[in-house]
């Protein structure tokens, strides 16, 4: 009599058997993969008590934080249970790389030949924008007795990938960039710049074309959005925070360099730590790494930045990106943001790589990190590109996890003072209703509409690629937009506030949302009341476009630090 086994339904999404088009976006291509002895990563995930798992999700709610200690001790996964499923990878061939920390993800290698036979999966071949994988045609499953405690087999659809939520201004691709107004003389200069080349990103888009006019078209820079959002003038510069970036690859040092001698800051290479998580080959800088490094540390100079680059945009490699920042949780006690502007529709992801992405989330939240991810660019009805408006009306994960803090787009025009002439929901500001968390009792407040579903965004900035942010890529002056810009910002507007809590003799921020709710309405927001994502409408009060609103920084500040 064969053994029992645990089949994870929800850690694929069936294929079809027939060669064809499916509505993921791929092609499958071939019944069988051609080799067997490939390797692919498989990432178990495994859980932690239910009670225990509840009791951590209060303490976030209550703006309570645990200490790395306190997790290790009373929120992980059982170590015979780990021991057990490395024991029987072993047995069956596998190459166990790694077990988190907190037990709750063991990283394996293993042949398509060993995968087939020991997660009696069957694994066929799929073409995706042109590159092919191999991939679980149907849900895997082990031993009931090793399994009983695994709650998702993640990285056996590798063509199911996070992308990134920015934009590259470019008249080719249909954005267009305004007329600006004139800035002074210096800023001018690099202009020139942009006419000398004009370089793809991802394939997908182009460089900004040089003004035709006199105006500078080539994003704000770091001092105009700080006046746009009051930020400017004050005392703190993020000094003693550490900001986490997450992405799959580094900036160039010449670019970081570049940005912050344009923007007259004082910040040095060494505030920048890259860290390879996985120990991959890094592929080419395409615009988000560099946007993300520039832009927090333009909004805050004093701080230090830490990037993690996962190699791939793989949900298993992003896992493993994150079980890395928890880890260093415990000898970087001011890492205290977190910026993510990567997401996914959640129609198109299999939920349980959702369950275990959503584990960390908790875990980071718990520790007293405010995660802040993109809602996304394609507004309320994101394809499975994310950068399209065809798919059908959702919200994109992770920006929809109940332990982050999502942030929406804005369109803002500036005077010729700087001061704001006007704000605007972006079209593209990702927002909605989950389908797949439940709302939580600090989403609340004027706006809010009637329901149960966790909505998005939570707070929102500018984000709108024609009005963009000045990028140096490549050595080249670019304008980019997108959430992916919006996000940054935000965090770097988080490590401000920290610094004037440390300095008042205050522990750092708890959770955002419970506190930031309470103040719709106040003067910490400035309401956006205008536009639309498509399906939903920018209004009085909290809105599925830009959420709560764009921040009064100095306001902010008093308040929160």
């Amino acid at each position: 009599m064969a053994d029992s086994r645990k089949v994870f339904s929800d850690s694929v999404t069936p294929l079809p058997a027939a060669e064809g088009p499916t509505h993921l976006g791929l092609m499958v291509a071939a019944a069988k993969p051609e080799n067997k002895k490939e390797q692919m990563k498989v990432v178990f995930s495994l859980a932690i008590p239910a009670d225990a798992q509840a009791r951590l999700q209060q303490m976030v709610a209550e703006g309570k934080v645990a200490s790395p200690q306190d997790i290790a001790r009373n929120f992980s996964a059982d170590p015979a249970d780990a021991k057990a499923l490395a024991s029987w990878l072993k047995s069956e061939g596998f190459k166990v790389d790694k077990i988190s920390a907190d037990r709750t993800s063991l990283y394996a290698h293993g042949t398509v030949d060993q995968i087939q036979k020991s997660l009696d999966v069957n694994m066929v071949r799929v073409t995706k924008d042109g590159i092919t994988y191999t991939a679980a045609q149907n849900a895997p499953s082990l031993p009931a007795d090793v399994g009983k405690n695994v709650s998702a087999i993640v990285g056996l659809q590798p063509f199911r990938r996070a992308h990134k939520q920015f934009r590259i201004c470019t008249p080719q691709s249909g954005v267009t960039t305004p007329l600006r107004h004139t800035r002074p003389a210096a800023a001018k200069t690099t202009a020139k710049t942009t006419a000398k080349k004009t370089t793809k990103t991802g394939g997908k888009a182009k460089a900004a074309a040089p003004a035709a006019t006199a105006s500078v078209q080539d994003g704000y820079l770091v001092s105009e959005i700080l006046k746009a959002y009051n930020a400017d003038g004050l005392s703190v510069t993020g000094k003693g925070q550490t900001i986490a970036i997450l992405i799959d690859t580094f900036p160039t040092p010449a670019d970081l360099k570049a940005f912050w001698k344009l923007n007259g800051l004082k910040t040095t290479i060494n505030q920048i730590e890259m860290i390879n998580v996985n120990g991959a080959s890094m592929p080419p800088q395409e615009g988000e790494e560099t946007l993300d490094a520039q832009w927090t540390s333009g909004i805050a100079p004093g701080a230090k930045i830490k990037i993690y680059a996962s190699g791939t945009l793989s949900f298993a490699d992003l896992d493993s990106a994150l079980d890395r920042i928890i880890t260093d949780l415990a000898t970087e006690p001011g890492m205290r943001q977190l910026s993510i502007s990567l997401g996914l529709g959640e129609t198109f992801m299999a939920p349980d790589e959702i369950k275990a992405q959503s584990q960390k989330f908790l875990r980071l939240a718990a520790s007293g990190v405010n995660v802040f991810v993109a809602s996304g660019d394609a507004g309320s009805n994101p394809d499975v590109t994310g950068h399209s408006s065809g798919g059908p009306t959702q919200v994109e994960y992770e920006a929809s996890d109940i332990n982050v803090i999502a942030v929406g787009g804005t369109t803002l025009n500036l005077a010729p003072d700087g001061s704001v002439d006007s704000e605007t929901a972006w079209v593209g500001s990702g927002g909605g209703r989950s389908g797949l968390f439940n709302r939580q009792p600090w989403q609340q407040g004027a706006g809010v509409p009637a329901g149960h579903e966790r909505l998005v965004p939570d707070v929102s900035l500018a984000a709108d690629p024609n009005t963009g942010a000045c990028v140096i890529l490549h050595g080249v002056r670019r304008q980019i937009g997108g959430t992916s810009w919006s996000t940054p910002v935000w965090a770097g507007f988080c490590a401000l506030i920290n610094e004037a809590r440390t300095s008042a003799g205050k522990p750092a921020l708890t959770f955002l949302p419970p506190q930031i709710y309470k103040l719709s309405g106040s003067a910490n927001f400035r309401d956006v009341t205008d536009g639309s994502n498509g399906a939903f409408n920018a209004g009085r009060g909290y809105d599925m476009v830009t959420g709560l609103g764009v921040p009064n920084v100095k306001q902010l500040v008093a308040t929160l630090g």
